[in-house]
């Protein structure tokens, strides 16, 4: 098992939430994605035989930069492949769960905070946008689940290969590109209670956001249909 850990100017929780990820996870990949701080530095601080930094040189936003940690989790033998944001935010106490679900059969475990008892704690106007997302991101996906958005997932090497992760959204809105693309596929989702965490630090995503999302999820579903449109071309047998 592999925990893939996006950064971008999270200088002051990085360590910590390296220093969080439980001992039985072999290995760790923090990509930084072209941090103006000293985000790379604290990585490359840490005494931390897991852990390897992958860096890009222009910020391509936090989907690119979990497909690059996916890609090379993958070619280090990652089974499991676990993100983790490096803001902090998601507990540790939680990953069994997700965990389970994947060793149960599931391709893709992902954290559900309207779950949770203290999902009272999530602002506001984070719920209306989630609860928003999840239905159109579910009803073009043909699979069920209700917190699109969050980011605290498990993904099966099996189902990584799967995915189009070159061409997968790279900014907000990665997940429902992701959701989208497992649902298309016929791929098991399964969501567990989360603890929503807020340490304090400000939220990039604004209310314009959400047309963007909409936008990121019509376009998977288009990319989806055709995909679907030209398989039974690509596997019909030559005659």
């Amino acid at each position: 098992m592999f925990v893939v850990i996006p950064a971008h100017e999270e200088e002051e929780r990085i360590v910590r939430t390296i220093r969080a990820v439980p001992a039985e996870v072999s290995g760790i990949v923090v990509v930084d994605d072209a941090s103006t701080d000293a985000t790379a530095e604290r990585v490359g601080s840490l005494a931390e035989p897991r852990l390897e930094l992958l860096r890009h040189e222009q910020n391509r936003g936090v989907g690119a930069a979990i497909a690059s940690g996916y890609l090379r989790a993958l070619e280090r033998g990652a089974q499991v492949l676990v993100v983790m944001a490096g803001d902090a935010q998601m507990d540790p106490a939680d990953l069994p769960a997700l965990l389970d679900a994947i060793d149960q059969g599931a391709a893709y475990a992902k954290g559900n905070r309207f779950l949770h008892p203290d999902a009272r704690l999530m602002p506001r106007h984070r719920r209306l946008g989630s609860w928003l997302l999840a239905r159109l991101t579910r009803w073009l996906a043909g699979a069920s689940f209700d917190d699109s958005q969050c980011g605290y997932t498990a993904l099966s090497a099996a189902a990584a290969r799967q995915l189009d992760l070159q061409t997968m959204w790279p900014r907000y809105g990665y997940p429902n590109d992701l959701l989208i693309q497992l649902g298309r596929r016929g791929l098991d989702i399964v969501e567990v209670p989360v603890r929503p965490v807020y340490a304090g630090e400000r939220s990039g995503l604004r209310p314009w956001h959400l047309l963007t999302i909409v936008g990121v999820i019509l376009r998977r579903w288009r990319l989806e249909l055709e995909r679907e449109r030209l398989a039974p071309r690509l596997t019909a047998p030559h005659s």
